[in-house]
């Protein structure tokens, strides 16, 4: 075990940890010298008064034969009626009966008796330490039964103390016998032996009752008053009660007359709680011992009460007669721990009345308070070092929901047994006057707070005092509910109240009235009650057999070895009975949630009561009939009210409450069998054994050449002189009162409970051996990181109302995504927030949503939503004129509806005549030409319909959802890009078809029989001339608003004559097509397109790379974003109308069409998630990384599915930063994006003559403008891509330790970019909006070097919009020493430009007709044969060439590549694959696949995918 040693005001003053004790007092009788005044004795209280009882105890017991003649001995007292006044005579009327009398005698000339017992010689032995009581004083036989066969010798037997027990020994102070015949029963504060002393058939039974009291001299008492304390001054948050006093010493301040040479007793030890008005509690340990006392104090009346003075000779002093007083020297602290307390209190005493010693005792009280804190996980044990003989060792307490408190189940079974510990739970239930009293003080907080604990989660609501004292005795008349405990000795001179029912914890006895006697046990729910009786007498055996009592053992040696042992199983058996008295509480209340009533309308007054709070007829209908009077008692009491309460609007127990509801849903009522998995678990306190070792206050040091002498000694305990106590070293001042975390959020919404995290740990375990379970949990995860962070986008969004909208919806998403949510904190954070900005309709629409999903709220979100209903203001003024508006709205809004296929019609027949007169210019045209003779052949071209394009897809394949219903199939980019002349030239392309001859696109027309299949001769051109060109000298030219159209004409063919309409042509199947397109053998050079150079005298803007007048944002078809072949829709710009809008849309879809409406975005931020496997250097991509993840919220490790190795993914990040100077007229003019080569609106656009060309507008790089921009700054990094779950724990942490307000910061992405660009990540792949994105600009400090010389420009004022998140599927940089993947070699054969041009060497076996025949395989079905040809192409393991990338991923971005990632359909992509790799598997092996990592994903990896979407751009 590792100890450090700490010395004062050391390591525990950095941090400032709570202290372990707040005060130190001591109490007693007050002034120095003077005189006590007769005023200050404590008065009586009120109630009836018994009989004087005798001062001195019981010494002798004796029993005498009347029929043998004895008499009674001298100074004995006999026994003859019983405690009722009936006359006794044993085996009365029985021929040769004695007639046995017993006899007592009192004294103080030897020990007192302290117990008796019954003896059936010849049945059992004596118990140890008794003697027998065989023979009377004139020795004959003292057997107590009648004589004759059949009846056992019955003989007393007694038990003394020790020698020198001293004064205040406790001893019986009294005898008597009861007849239960005659309704007789033990008297209050008596024990009854069980034994009958008249066991045979005749005559009535007879046992023998005793009491066991401390046998006090003469006594005078006074109220205690506060004597010292420290510190001085009051800690503002804790200041000292004025009660503290009477607590310390609750029989008052004494002053006692004892003979001469009587020892001082031990020092009594007793504990206490202060409870404060808000329900807060105060724990208190008091040591009181006697000192002596001066008689020059006490007046002559005083004297003369404690028999000082003689009766007989007036003023004469009596001698041998000494005097005392008791004095109590106590702690105060939040944290109930007494045998810490104990051990320092009884160091202290030891302290003042040894010595002579080096340092004062105020020196180790001041460093007790300043240098002890009280145990973390940080210090899970202290170990504290008072002297070299005294230690004392403070454990962490176990980590449990339920409050902590100074309950002792284990002292509450062992003092009462389980069927009177049940009868006590109904009386507190049903709000009965409890007093407990017992002669160890001690005893009784223990137990009353384990009267109150037991009854979680109700709380006592009347007062509640666990040590009584005298002074405040007149509560037990009080005509309220209340649990008192009181010392007792109180009963020597009162009786107690009729309606009380009284608990002897020495006794293990119950006295109550039958007027006030509470329930019977049967009326407690049947099933559950019988558990409870089991288990507690189970627990009540073991305790019997294993408990021993408080370890008094202090040694350094035990403290280190023994102790966690004799901790940890009375630990065990105490929370095993707590346990079982939760489990009963949960059965009792089983199902209380269902009968909460939620208020849904303004409050009114009487909102709050009880009955509309809770349907408590229902519930009383739903429990056991026999039960009912249990339950109407229950549900009318106080604290049933406040649970109520509690659990509608919320407190500050609802980490207790949320335990409570889970262990409702654990436990099951009709089981007559315990659960297999306990509901209190022990917790481990933390992996760490570290142990803090606190020294003992350091001497001060000798002089050289001089002896140490001690210079304190003291006679008792010392008045304490504020000069002798130590400061601490660190800043004076109180320490902060322990609590929750100081920088934690005010309101426990975005937190979960430790409940909510032990559930979402079992349903991530349970879902990740389900594949779309899995998928779904991490997504459900996903959305809590979003709604965590939701108060700070709210707080920062323009309208805040309509920002609260948006998180409706993204709730109602997620239903209709089937979200598995472990937990509430998605609806309770937008509760709160309903509440926090008025909402109160909302909270009640979030609350039908929650119902709609099938969740029940627990206690914290119930209590915020009642909140924002209740607190908040709702609309004003009646609905109906509402109502009335949105009536006629929808009116209008379903005329307009009903219109709108008219209007459709109208369009589509004048579309149709514009179609007609198109074609027959056309025809007109080819006749002409024909009639020319010429003999060139030039391209055909034909103008597409008018008819709207199709909208953004949202995926790989499929048609978008608004895409308009045409039999004509077409795949159209459809923009504004700015033309002064209105011209609209289009360009017909081979791509459509060769997609649907494929198989990959559903062809929607006639196919057309294409002459030339082959791929690297694929042609796009273009007929329309731009004005002054010759017909035949130039390709077509894009004007700046064109649109580009890639469509499949039905019933139109390609002839080398011109575009003529085929009619009576049959319809060729699938196969012959497919071979027409892709066998090399069928090619005609014939029928080739070819496309016409640029001329060389066109402009220079028509003169540069066709591509560039692509490359400006203004130009750019504001639709086209999710379009290209290499990027899906999680590109999309961030902007403060999105960020508010209700539909969640991208902001590329809201843009204007107007030119120079959109801006260049200033920062672009380039993320992936693929990251590489050192152990087998394989990549490993996004939805396989999540499949791999395991489902601990504490692991970062993913595994590798090729070689099953563990490592942890990266996410990297690039961030493009080109935030210009403050722009020019002149160049504001020339376009948005500020360059002098920007196309001049109207000029002539790029010819398309080239597959690449055609296959390069699905670049994102060429269509967002990242390859026109200069002088970009870039930035790489890369962070640990973290699993939703660890990565909502570290969120979690960070919020808890800084506040939900450092999301909002500007500085989170610097001090904590793991879990920012994480969130980030998540929350772009959802396409949920956020403030992170701002964050990147706000986090600048100020413009590059080379721009500070520059006036105001952007980078002053940084706008949100204006940056631009891209998610990539592959590595953001690649390896130049792996070989390149094939859709990177297709794009390099086919001239399209890349993002990042490749730096490694290319391999001469990936050739172009490679990735063709390949293509060529997937085309005609044959995906089989395509993985043969690259698995021989690649060669053996060993010896072959090694992709980064698995066969599959090969496959996939090369087919995605070469025919745009809109037209590929992934899921039916993974059925061929699938069928494929089955059919290789039955000649190659499954196995040697799996080596060579040509397998698919695993279905949880595919499940991902599907659930987040397939992300990303290549």
């Amino acid at each position: 075990m590792e100890a450090d040693a700490v010395s004062e005001g050391g390591a525990m003053a950095e941090e400032r940890p709570p202290r372990l004790v707040d005060y130190f007092v001591v109490a007693g009788l007050a002034g120095n010298g003077a005189p006590i005044p007769e005023e200050t004795w404590v008065p009586e209280p009120t109630g009836p008064l018994r009989p004087p009882r005798p001062a001195e105890p019981i010494t002798d017991v004796a029993v005498i034969a009347r029929a043998l003649g004895e008499e009674v001995p001298q100074g004995y007292t006999c026994i003859q009626t019983s405690a009722g006044g009936h006359p006794l005579e044993l085996s009365a009327g029985l021929l040769g009966g004695t007639q046995p009398v017993i006899c007592y005698r009192r004294g103080r000339d030897k020990p007192p008796l302290v117990e008796l017992g019954v003896l059936y010689d010849g049945k059992e032995r004596p118990k140890p330490g008794f003697q027998v009581l065989d023979t009377t004083p004139y020795s004959h036989s003292a057997n107590l039964a009648p004589p004759g066969p059949g009846h056992p010798r019955t003989y007393l037997m007694y038990r003394r103390a020790a020698e020198g027990a001293g004064l205040h020994a406790l001893g019986i102070t009294d005898l008597c016998l009861v007849l239960p015949s005659k309704g007789e029963s033990t008297p209050h504060t008596y024990c009854r032996l069980p034994r009958n002393l008249n066991p045979g058939m005749w005559g009535p039974a007879v046992f023998l009752c005793y009491k066991v009291g401390l046998a006090k001299a003469n006594t005078l008492v006074y109220e205690a008053e506060l004597l010292g304390r420290y510190p001085e001054e009051d800690n503002e948050a804790f200041p000292l009660p004025e009660s503290v006093p009477v607590f310390c010493l609750p029989m008052g301040a004494t002053i006692e007359c004892w003979p001469a040479q009587t020892k001082y007793p031990v020092p009594v030890f007793s504990t206490f709680v202060l409870t404060g008005a808000a329900g807060d509690k105060v724990y208190g340990a008091a040591l009181q011992f006697y000192e002596a006392f001066p008689r020059a104090r006490l007046s002559e009346r005083q004297a003369r009460a404690l028999g000082l003075l003689s009766a007989v000779e007036r003023g004469r002093a009596l001698g041998g007669r000494a005097v005392r007083s008791r004095r109590a020297i106590a702690v105060l602290s939040r944290w109930p721990a007494f045998p810490a307390f104990r051990a320092f209190l009884t160091f202290l005493y030891r302290y003042s009345v040894s010595g002579p010693h080096r340092l004062p005792l105020e020196a180790h009280i001041s460093h007790f308070i300043h240098n002890v804190p009280f145990p973390s996980p940080q210090r899970p044990r202290i170990l504290v070092q008072m002297s070299p003989y005294d230690n004392l060792l403070l454990c962490q307490p176990v980590s449990s929901p339920l409050p902590l408190s100074g309950a002792s189940f284990l002292q509450l079974l062992q003092n009462l047994g389980p069927e009177l510990a049940i009868t006590l739970l109904l009386a507190v239930l049903t709000e009965h006057k409890l007093l407990v009293h017992s002669l160890r003080p001690d005893l009784l907080t223990s137990v009353c707070e384990a009267l109150v604990s037991m009854i979680f989660p109700l709380h006592w609501q009347c007062p509640y005092i666990p040590l009584c004292p005298l002074v405040l005795a007149d509560v037990l008349s009080a005509p309220v509910p209340f649990i008192v405990g009181i010392h007792s000795s109180y009963f020597d001179l009162h009786d107690p109240p009729a309606d009380v029912i009284c608990v002897d914890l020495d006794t293990n006895t119950l006295f109550q009235t039958e007027e006030k006697k509470p329930l019977s046990a049967r009326t407690l729910p049947r099933r559950p009650y019988k558990l409870l009786l089991a288990t507690l007498t189970n627990l009540y055996q073991q305790l019997d057999q294993t408990y021993t009592g408080p370890e008094e053992e202090a040694s350094l040696e035990f403290l280190l070895t023994d102790y966690e042992a004799v901790c940890g199983r009375r630990t065990r058996l105490e929370r095993e009975v707590q346990g079982a008295f939760l489990r009963f509480m949960a059965c009792l209340l089983k199902g209380y949630r269902n009968f909460l009533r939620p208020l849904t309308q303004a409050p009114s007054e009487g909102s709050r009561d009880v009955e509309n709070l809770f349907y408590l007829q229902g519930f009383l209908k739903s429990r056991e009939r026999s039960s009912h009077k249990l339950y109407s008692q229950l549900l009318h009491t106080q604290m049933f009210s406040q649970f109520i309460e509690e659990c509608s609007f919320g407190s500050t127990r609802h980490a207790a409450l949320e335990f409570f509801d889970s262990c409702v849903d654990k436990v099951h009522p009709e089981q007559e069998k315990p659960e297999p998995t306990p509901l209190v678990e022990l917790e481990e306190l933390s992996g760490s054994e570290l142990t803090v070792f606190i020294t003992p206050p350091e001497e001060p040091p000798v002089l050289e050449g001089s002896e140490s002498t001690p210079q304190y000694c003291y006679d008792g305990f010392p008045e304490l002189k504020a000069e002798l106590f130590e400061s601490p070293q660190e800043q004076q001042g109180a320490l902060p009162v322990p609590g929750p975390s100081r920088s934690a959020p005010s309101s426990p919404a975005p937190r979960r409970t430790k409940q909510e995290m032990k559930v979402a740990q079992r349903v991530a375990q349970k879902s990740a051996t389900v594949p779309e379970l899995w998928a779904r949990c991490l997504l459900g995860h996903c959305y809590g990181l979003w709604f965590l962070c939701l108060p700070a986008y709210v707080r920062s969004a323009p309208s805040r109302v309509r920002a609260l909208h948006t998180a409706y919806h993204v709730l109602r998403e997620m239903e209709s995504r089937k979200v598995v949510l472990p937990d509430e904190v998605c609806y309770r954070v937008l509760m709160q927030l309903c509440s926090n900005y008025g909402q109160p309709v909302l909270s009640v629409r979030v609350m039908l949503e929650m119902r709609r999903a099938g969740i029940v709220p627990n206690t914290i979100t119930y209590g915020y939503y009642n909140k924002a209903v209740l607190e908040s203001k709702w609309p004003s003024g009646t609905p109906g004129g509402r109502l009335r508006w949105a009536k006629l709205r929808n009116v209008v809004w379903g005329a307009a509806q009903f219109r709108q296929p008219l209007k459709d019609r109208r369009r589509l027949q004048q579309e149709q005549q514009e179609q007609q007169q198109q074609q027959q210019q056309q025809q007109q045209q080819v006749a002409e030409q024909q009639k020319s003779g010429s003999s060139q052949t030039e391209p055909c071209l034909e103008r597409p319909s008018p008819t709207r394009p199709l909208q953004r897809q949202t995926t790989w394949a499929g048609r978008s959802l608004r895409e308009p219903s045409s039999p004509i199939g077409r795949l159209v980019k459809s923009g504004s890009l700015g033309s002064a002349r209105g011209a609209q030239p289009t360009v017909e392309a081979g791509v459509a078809h060769m997609i649907e001859a494929l198989g990959v696109l559903e062809p929607r027309g006639s196919p057309v029989p294409w002459q030339d299949g082959s791929l690297s001769d694929l042609s796009l051109t273009g007929e329309e001339l731009a004005p002054g060109s010759s017909p035949g000298g130039s390709g077509s030219a894009l004007s700046a608003q064109s649109t580009e159209a890639l469509e499949g004409i039905s019933g139109r063919g390609s002839k080398t004559s011109g575009c003529q309409e085929e009619a009576g042509t049959p319809r060729k199947g699938l196969g012959a097509r497919l071979q027409q397109l892709l066998t090399p053998s069928r090619r005609s050079s014939a029928s080739r397109i070819s496309v016409p150079e640029l001329p060389p005298d066109l402009p220079p803007a028509a003169r540069r790379s066709p591509m560039d007048s692509l490359l400006w944002p203004r130009e750019r078809p504001g639709s086209t974003a999710s379009e290209s072949s290499a990027s899906l829709g999680s590109e999309w710009d961030i902007s403060e109308s999105s960020l508010s809008s209700l539909s969640l849309r991208r902001s590329s879809e809201r843009l204007s069409d107007t030119p120079g409406a959109f801006q260049p975005p200033s920062l672009e931020i380039l993320m992936s998630s693929c990251s590489l496997c050192h152990a087998c250097d394989s990549l490993v991509y996004d939805e396989e990384i999540m499949a791999g993840w395991a489902p601990d919220d504490s692991n970062l490790n993913t595994t590798c599915p090729f070689c099953a190795c563990p490592f942890v993914p990266l996410l990297s990040v690039q961030t493009l930063d080109s935030r210009p100077s403050a722009p020019s007229p002149k160049s504001a003019l020339a376009g948005a994006g500020g360059c002098k080569d920007a196309p001049v609106p109207g000029g002539p656009g790029p010819v398309l003559s080239d597959r690449r060309l055609c296959l390069a507008l699905d670049e994102p790089q060429l269509c967002n403008g990242h390859m026109g921009s200069a002088s970009r700054r870039v930035e790489n990094g890369a962070w640990a891509y973290l699993s939703p779950l660890v990565l909502r724990k570290e969120l979690e942490s960070l919020v808890e330790n800084e506040g939900i307000e450092v999301l909002a910061l500007p500085e989170l992405p610097a001090a904590h970019p793991i879990i920012f660009w994480n969130l980030l990540w998540y929350f772009q792949r959802l396409r949920l909006p956020s403030i992170l994105p701002g964050l990147v600009l706000a986090s600048c400090n100020g413009p590059p070097p080379s721009q500070l010389s520059q006036g105001p420009s952007s980078w002053l004022t940084p706008d949100p919009a204006s940056v631009h998140v891209r998610l990539l599927w592959d590595v953001l940089i690649p390896d130049p020493n792996s070989c390149p993947p094939l859709y990177v070699l297709w794009r390099v054969h086919s001239q399209i430009p890349q993002r990042v041009v490749w730096p490694g060497p290319v391999p001469s076996c990936l050739s172009l007709a490679l990735l063709e025949s390949v293509l060529r395989h997937f085309g005609l079905n044959e995906v089989h044969k395509a993985v043969g040809l690259l698995l021989e192409t690649l060669g053996p393991p060993p010896t072959g060439l090694h992709l980064q990338r698995g066969i599959y991923r090969e496959i996939l971005f090369l087919t995605m590549a070469a025919l745009g990632k809109d037209h590929v359909d992934i899921v039916a992509f993974d059925k061929k694959y699938k069928s494929a790799f089955n059919k290789l598997a039955s000649s190659m092996g499954k196995e040697e696949l799996r080596q060579r990592r040509a397998q698919m994903p695993s279905p949880k990896a595919i499940d991902c995918r599907k659930c987040f979407g397939a992300p990303l751009e290549c």
